[in-house]
């Protein structure tokens, strides 16, 4: 989808807060509210937008404990990654999930209450899979930065 710069000043602008009303969004993007809102549809319909939601603080929720879990496989057949992709895509502690490259073959962030829901959900969910060889801990310490927002400010 070709972007024009009111585009990308409207998409910033929902990234930043979609609450916002429609005049108010079609004035930060330097739009008419007609084409503010059918903009936003056009996105909607091709799947730039795919959703809108409330962006939660971990810690307020009762997250304490982020791991950065990498995984690696026993092997590496299509059957398995199919297995343990739609393993992960179950668990609600997983929160983002990557195939990546190197000595793992996964990494996920996991959020979970305290170590002992980490250290329950290490054993039964990800090292009993017959598809996981192993799996190493990272522990988060503190978050130094955290966006959701695509750079579209530079394309």
């Amino acid at each position: 989808m070709k972007l024009s710069r009111a585009d990308r000043r409207l998409l910033n602008e929902l990234q930043r807060d979609a609450t916002r009303n429609q005049a108010e969004l079609a004035e930060l993007a330097g739009m008419s509210r007609t084409s503010c809102w059918r903009r936003i549809r056009d996105f909607e319909e091709a799947g730039l937008i795919q959703r809108q939601v409330a962006l939660l603080d971990p810690k307020s929720a009762g997250f304490n404990i982020q791991v950065v879990l990498l995984v690696a496989m026993t092997e590496h057949t299509d059957e398995n990654r199919d297995n343990f992709e739609a393993h992960i895509a179950r668990l609600a502690e997983v929160t983002e999930c990557f195939s990546i490259s190197g000595e793992r073959d996964y990494l996920l962030h996991v959020l979970v209450p305290d170590m002992e829901a980490y250290t329950a959900f290490l054993n039964s969910e990800i090292l009993k899979h017959p598809a996981v060889r192993s799996a190493s801990s990272t522990f988060v310490l503190r978050r130094i930065k955290y966006s959701t927002m695509l750079p579209l400010a530079d394309m």
